[in-house]
């Protein structure tokens, strides 16, 4: 009679997923709501006090524009945790397990690119080059404040430690997703195929006050 053997087992696909870090631009944040608000103002007023045909043109502008400034200032995030990258741009939100990321790459912008070689902006980690300057600045006048301690230039009984490496805050969020996926990049939980989903909340919207407001133009 044999015995069977051990199985290991089965992975727990049920288990809930980790807590999400969630990464945004404060610069359009800010931008977003002021232009949200002078729109919003703008708008109200030539609905209430203006006359003929001004309420309608203001009512389809609102309709356009107040979806597209939220859509390329307030809307944009990154949520990631250890199973998966979550992408919400202006129009589409894009999800990648980090087994079909390939790599993260960090240029003019912040790219996440998949294993088929398709390349998709990060748009709430935008690239500062000045705050990069200012970091690399940092990290000279560091190096030079190190060199010159060891060479005797500090008091004596001081200990020379170098400073920790600057580098600006988008990057450094880029390097904290690079730890992701490189932890969780062969685990069982984090495979799977990426999705592609357009925003249709934001894009109807948007193309209907663009409609309304050529048909208002259109007929004079």
């Amino acid at each position: 009679m044999t015995t069977p053997e051990h199985q290991p087992p089965a992975p727990d696909h049920s288990a809930p997923e980790s807590r999400d870090r969630v990464y945004r631009s404060p610069a359009g944040i800010a931008a977003g709501v002021l232009l949200l608000a002078i729109a919003l103002w703008l708008g109200i007023d030539a609905l209430v006090s203006a006359h003929g045909r001004t309420p309608w043109l203001a009512l389809a502008a609102l309709i356009l524009v107040l979806p597209t400034f939220a859509a390329f200032t307030v809307r944009p995030a990154v949520f990631a945790n250890d199973e998966r990258l979550r992408i919400r741009n202006p129009l589409r939100v894009i999800v990648l397990p980090w087994g079909s990321v390939a790599s993260l790459q960090s240029g003019y912008s912040n790219e996440v690119v998949d294993t088929s070689g398709t390349k998709f902006q990060l748009w709430a980690i935008p690239v500062s080059l000045r705050a990069r300057k200012k970091a690399a600045r940092q990290q000279s006048m560091a190096a030079a404040r190190a060199a010159g301690a060891a060479s005797g230039g500090r008091s004596r009984g001081r200990s020379a430690v170098p400073d920790k490496p600057t580098r600006a805050q988008t990057d450094q969020v880029m390097d904290e997703l690079r730890e992701l996926l490189d932890t969780h990049g062969a685990s069982e939980r984090a495979q799977g195929e990426s999705s592609v989903r357009w925003a249709y909340e934001i894009i109807g919207p948007a193309v209907a006050g663009a409609v309304l407001l050529a048909v208002l133009l259109a007929i004079g």
